[in-house]
């Protein structure tokens, strides 16, 4: 079961305001294997608060943890040091976006060995995305999935 939040912006309540309409937020995280927990911890905190669909904030709590992981275990940090991560939420759908400073492979699914002891992070997102892909600039691999519906980048 999920906890509800309460949020406040200058002493006003914003849950009530944060059901309906679209909120964005971005963390940047530090460049370790231990910012898995705290950013799945973030996720379910501010997207629980929200009108979305308690199955939506599940998968996105285990969607921006294998994305997170897979940044950390693959690619470079950002130039600061961090990777960074952004969640879009326009309920009932949400977008998560995780950025790091590039690798010299295309994030991609393996394929399916049912023995391996790892490598099935990306096969995960595919299973519980609506849609995902991939997008690099400027040296940076931004991986995206969007959960609960359509992206922004077919509406």
């Amino acid at each position: 079961m999920r906890r509800q939040m309460k949020t406040t912006r200058g002493g006003h309540d914003v849950s009530d305001k944060r059901k309906s309409e679209p909120w964005v937020r971005t963390v940047r995280l530090p460049w370790t294997i231990e910012s898995v927990p705290r950013v799945r911890q973030e996720v379910v905190a501010d997207l629980g608060a929200g009108k979305l669909p308690d199955s939506v904030v599940e998968e996105a709590e285990t969607v921006v943890a294998e994305l997170v992981a897979n940044a950390i275990l693959h690619g470079r940090p950002l130039p600061d040091g961090t990777v960074r991560v952004r969640w879009r939420a326009r309920p009932p759908r949400v977008e998560i976006e995780v950025t790091d400073g590039g690798s010299d492979k295309q994030p991609k699914p393996k394929p399916q060995a049912d023995w391996a002891p790892s490598g099935r992070g990306l096969r995960i997102v595919r299973s519980l995305a609506y849609e995902w892909g991939v997008n690099d600039e400027d040296g940076h691999t931004m991986v995206w999935a969007a959960l609960g519906g359509a992206s922004r980048r077919r509406i």
